[in-house]
């Protein structure tokens, strides 16, 4: 699956879980699949951060070789 995917499935697992009254197994395994979907993210996430932080690095711009962390909540600030 995509992240895209991955995250419209976390959603429909989300509101199901929120809103329908299921079985204690059912619900159950919404969850643990929702957990795995969640760590799918999460790792999707991660490398892209990595790819991000390799891309900007000093060492891309003809500098140190050293990576200038990316903070996508800085960015929410200064905009």
């Amino acid at each position: 699956m995509s992240f895209t995917e991955d995250m419209e499935r976390l959603q429909d697992v989300t509101v199901r879980l929120e809103k329908e009254q299921l079985p204690l197994e059912e619900a159950l395994a919404l969850f643990e699949e929702g957990v795995a979907v969640v760590r799918r993210c999460e790792r999707f996430l991660s490398e892209a951060r990595q790819k991000v932080t390799l891309l900007a690095s000093e060492e891309e711009r003809g500098g140190e070789d050293q990576g200038i962390p990316w903070d996508p909540l800085e960015e929410e600030k200064d905009a």
